[in-house]
């Protein structure tokens, strides 16, 4: 399993992806798009099919268009129209999906009465004809006469251009909602029907359907937001009628225990009746799915002309629910719908209506999104943990299998009424067997023969011999890790620089630089770069190393021995002896391969890689060859340490205490333990501000050690301090403004 690490990592951040489409942090357009037409497949594959009797569309045809003449009618003929459909044909409800925003004025009634007004004033023949005919004549009236008392449902819509017209009264009040997680579609504007049209109407409903991204009509909002209120759809208003008006009761199920969760969708409406509830599933956007029992002509078309010239039979209305609507192109109410590219629009409202006195209407209430991220997690991580290990067949069977089962279960719900999304599923499964397969014959082959040359600049031999073994393991890849780094540089390099010729200079570098690189690689190091006399070095990666702190320190301390065992030979040269300054930090740092294209290194970067590069620059400030942070310190405990301050450097806010490693202490004879002993006394009283017993402190040390910098610095530190105090809250830190 480790040497497929990596593997299984980019596995799972690769299901990550999908995850993230899930959950809908964020959405991809492929996948919404296979959704839509995985969904479309569905209803298609499971539709009813044939014709629903109980409900019937009277159609204002291409027929009736040519016979009555264009639309709109006018008002006399649609009342003498609703007078049939309620009188002879004994229909059990009418709905229109259409709207009456504009007074008709066919009838010359409004001439009449301009010349009643004008020159006939005085005609008294005339203005008693014009009263008598005026009942007759006044065809809006007729119009909301016919409404009157009758279970009409006029149809309206919603925008956000403007308003003409008027609403019926909200379903349901402002605030209804309020402190309730529900994406209501809100409109700013609408067209609705004149108002002596609705004040004689049995109800109102809208017809907007929703129109997803691609076109396609497969919802309907149930209830709209206008103005903090909340106005229900067509389909729904015809079947409250049909109900006998019962309220809608908004549904939030197991409402105890989620609400103490801060759940608070909504998931259905409610229409109670004496007979029991009639269920109306909604989603996030209070809106349904449209149950399409199939293509166009799941219900009786007749034509608007021949009811109104009563050509039809009675059993074909006889207690038929109505809508009046139009399959006429020019009238613009053709929609595109998974069962269909031209579908007309009052067949949606059919198949609503049908689906709720059938309780048939799918359900994706929100907690289908919880569903489908559980499937799409167990998925990706089932496939990014046992995809790298399996061979390429039985990787291929696993991967068939989780797609079957996926699928299986999916139409499993869909069948038992629950629509949950399936290609974000599909997806991710094949992204993930595609992606190990891809592995498998590009990377591993093409990293085994490139191990070598990828490492072998920066570990030493024997360290990739063993990486190697199991090349699976490594990558150049970045990564957060904890390691230790180190820095080293030659003090006074410049003057030294100066005082030899340039061929001296390289020899005496490339001595230098070779024999401290050896002591690294010793120490299983990896070599970062040479800056110039500097050198960078850190543990913990590529081979990782669990005492990565303990190897760096040890380094350390080797390299200032090794430095001094080339004194002797430099004399021997006339070159001048060296000094170098160490600094190393342990902490979490990103290793892997940097650069640009043209020029990339296997290197560490961060906060702690920064932080070891000024502990190096400033031993020279505390007179030591060598400065641990307090994370390495404490990395390494089995060591005797002096803790030389609390420093805050350039870049860093919070300080951080740095120590010398000073050795093991069996290692350490008795007069530097003392010194050790000594110097931690003073130190405390340093801090504790005592200046007197702390400067007396100091003299006795640098008797012990005549010349030693540290306890002149302290020395100095504190003449400063007592002609200008810190002050009580002062924190015994040292700031370093500079690298």
């Amino acid at each position: 399993m480790k040497k497929n690490l990596i593997r299984i990592v980019l596995g799972l951040l690769l299901g990550l992806v999908f995850l993230g489409h899930s959950a809908r942090v964020y959405q991809i357009p492929l996948i919404r798009t296979l959704d839509a037409f995985v969904y479309d497949a569905r209803l298609g594959l499971t539709a009813p099919g044939g014709v629903d009797e109980r409900i019937v569309i009277l159609d204002i045809d291409e027929k009736s268009l040519a016979e009555l003449g264009r639309w709109p009618w006018s008002r006399d003929k649609l009342a003498a129209l609703v007078g049939r459909l309620f009188d002879q044909y004994g229909i059990a409800i009418l709905g229109f999906d259409v709207v009456f925003a504009e007074p008709d004025s066919s009838s010359g009634l409004l001439s009449l009465e301009s010349i009643a007004a004008g020159e006939l004033r005085g005609d008294a023949a005339f203005q008693s004809a014009l009263k008598g005919l005026r009942g007759t004549l006044d065809f809006d009236r007729r119009f909301a006469q016919a409404l009157r008392n009758r279970p009409v449902v006029l149809g309206y819509y919603f925008n956000d251009q403007g308003k003409s017209g008027v609403l019926p009264d909200p379903t349901l009040p402002a605030g209804m909602f309020k402190g309730r997680a529900i994406d209501f579609e809100v409109r700013k504007g609408f067209g609705g029907n004149l108002s002596e049209f609705q004040k004689n109407a049995a109800s109102a409903g809208h017809f907007n359907p929703l129109v997803d991204p691609d076109g396609i009509s497969r919802r309907v909002p149930m209830l709209v937001e206008h103005e903090g209120r909340y106005y229900e759809s067509l389909s729904l208003a015809m079947a409250r009628v049909l109900l006998g008006r019962p309220e809608v009761v908004p549904g939030y199920p197991q409402e105890g225990s989620f609400s103490n969760r801060g759940y608070s969708g909504l998931e259905w409406l409610d229409l109670p009746t004496p007979k029991g509830k009639v269920r109306i599933p909604v989603d996030e956007n209070a809106a349904s799915l449209i149950p399409y029992r199939g293509p166009q002509g799941s219900f009786r078309y007749l034509s608007a002309a021949d009811a109104l010239a009563g050509r039809l039979a009675t059993e074909q209305l006889r207690g038929k629910i109505v809508l009046l609507g139009t399959t006429a192109p020019g009238l613009m109410d053709l929609r595109a719908t998974p069962v269909g590219n031209i579908y007309p629009g009052v067949e949606i409202h059919a198949n609503l209506l049908a689906g709720m006195l059938d309780s048939t209407i799918p359900q994706k209430p929100p907690y289908v999104l919880g569903a489908d991220v559980l499937l799409l997690s167990f998925c990706s991580f089932l496939l990014a943990f046992l995809l790298p290990v399996l061979s390429p067949l039985r990787a291929t069977l696993l991967a068939l299998a989780t797609l079957a089962g996926a699928a299986a279960l999916n139409f499993a719900l869909w069948s038992s009424g629950l629509a949950i999304p399936l290609a974000c599923v599909v997806l991710s499964v094949l992204a993930l067997y595609l992606f190990n397969m891809s592995w498998g014959y590009f990377v591993e082959s093409r990293s085994k023969r490139q191990f070598t040359e990828l490492f072998g600049q920066y570990v030493p031999p024997e360290l990739v011999d063993e990486m190697a073994r199991d090349p699976e393991r490594y990558s150049m890849e970045g990564r957060n890790a904890e390691l230790t780094v180190l820095f080293s540089d030659v003090r006074g390099f410049t003057s030294i620089s100066e005082g030899l010729d340039p061929k001296e200079l390289t020899q005496l570098m490339n001595e230098y630089l070779g024999a401290m690189t050896r002591v690294v690689q010793r120490q299983r190091g990896t070599l970062d770069k040479y800056i110039g006399d500097a050198i960078m070095a850190f543990w913990g990666a590529p081979v990782s190393d669990p005492e990565h702190a303990r190897h760096a320190v040890a380094t350390a301390l080797e390299m200032q021995r090794e430095l001094r065992l080339l004194d002797a030979p430099f004399k021997a040269r006339g070159w001048p002896e060296l000094h170098i300054g160490i600094g190393i930090n342990t902490g979490t740092m990103t290793v892997g391969d940097m650069g640009s294209p043209v020029r990339k290194s296997y290197t560490v970067m961060g906060d702690a890689v920064n932080l070891g590069s000024r502990l190096e620059s400033i031993t020279k400030q505390y007179g030591v060859g060598i400065l641990v942070s307090e994370t390495t310190r404490a990395a390494v405990k089995d060591l005797v340490y002096r803790e030389l301050d609390r420093v805050r450097v350039k870049g860093k806010d919070e300080p951080v205490g740095i120590f010398e490693p000073l050795g093991p202490a069996d290692q350490l004879d008795k007069i530097a333990l003392d010194e050790l002993k000594l110097w931690n006394q003073a130190l405390r009283l340093y801090r504790h501000q005592e200046w007197e017993q702390a400067e007396l402190q100091l003299y006795n040390l640098a008797r012990m050690a005549p010349g030693c910098r540290l306890y002149a610095l302290y020395a100095e530190r504190i003449a400063h301090f007592r002609a200008h105090p810190p002050g009580a809250d002062w924190d015994g830190v040292t700031t370093f403004d500079t690298k």
